[in-house]
């Protein structure tokens, strides 16, 4: 019953395919009737929740499917191919994007060890993978909708929002995927902060070395560990974020040559080769196909 009300709220509210503002921070509740092929882009942190229809993403070759049965969570930035093959105007696509806000779960994330919820020694051969699919359960239902119905009434946004979305983070960190978020959130995760810091930066030089050393590891350890997390090398990682950057840009009508500069690329042909390389096509072929994709000419 609870999946249905939230169901019944985003459908009311979204009127036209794409993002809709909630009034509620870093909540949105989004709709697609027509199929979108996996392109580039980068998930934040965060959390998607889907009510009707299916939602995919590509991670490292990886692919990841959800629905209404399992929610899509987060934790670090990641580069990722995502689409919604499904989708139709029979089929429709309904759901919710919740943004994490680092500081927030890494309190509750602290909070919940201070009280004795000791998250368990990880083994070693780990492989976070970046994205983790996690059941549905009551407690996230009941927090979600609770949060959504905070739509109606701009004083209830804000006296309740916060509590209401610090609630809702604290049923993903208590459910399917709550160890796996609170690995990430927890104070010692120094590869989430070392992602933070890349993805911050990417216009600027990054060095693996500095990586290392801001995570407090040596290089080897380091790109150990990052490839645990991320299943990519540390260069694969940046050399990601970086064209998927670029590729997002570009799709949202940004030249390719500042494309190129705002991610960090000095030299234009070496750009177009690694795109070319990742993508298939030249960064101008991708962008007349985007162009094409959106009934230009």
């Amino acid at each position: 019953m609870t999946k249905s009300q939230i169901k019944q709220i985003i459908e009311r509210r979204s009127l036209r395919d794409g993002l809709t503002e909630t009034g509620i921070k870093g909540v949105h509740l989004f709709r697609a009737t027509s199929a979108i092929p996996c392109a580039p882009a980068v998930y934040e942190p965060s959390v998607i929740a889907i009510v009707s229809g299916a939602k995919e993403a590509v991670l490292d070759g990886k692919r990841y499917v959800y629905d209404d049965s399992r929610y899509m969570c987060c934790p670090m930035s990641m580069p990722v191919k995502a689409g919604t093959p499904t989708a139709s105007s029979k089929t429709p696509l309904h759901g919710v994007y919740i943004a994490l806000d680092p500081w927030v779960m890494a309190e509750l994330a602290l909070e919940m060890e201070n009280a004795g919820d000791h998250i368990p020694p990880a083994p070693g051969d780990l492989r976070a993978q970046g994205i983790r699919l996690a059941q549905w359960d009551d407690a996230f239902s009941d927090a979600l909708l609770r949060l959504l119905t905070l739509d109606e009434s701009e004083t209830d946004r804000a006296v309740l929002g916060d509590a209401r979305r610090r609630e809702l983070y604290y049923a993903i960190l208590k459910g399917d995927a709550g160890i796996f978020a609170r690995r990430a959130f927890g104070a010692g995760n120094a590869i989430a902060r070392a992602i933070s810091h890349v993805t911050a930066h990417l216009d600027a030089p990054i060095s693996i070395d500095e990586m290392a050393l801001r995570a407090g590891m040596s290089r080897a350890v380091f790109h150990r560990k990052f490839k645990q997390v991320t299943t990519m090398s540390p260069i694969q990682f940046v050399k990601s974020m970086r064209l998927n950057n670029a590729a997002m840009k570009i799709a949202a009508g940004t030249t390719v040559s500042e494309a190129a500069l705002d991610v960090g690329y000095v030299s234009a042909s070496q750009f177009s080769r690694e795109f070319k390389r990742m993508y298939g096509q030249s960064p101008r072929q991708w962008s007349d196909a985007q162009l094409l994709s959106m009934g230009g000419v």
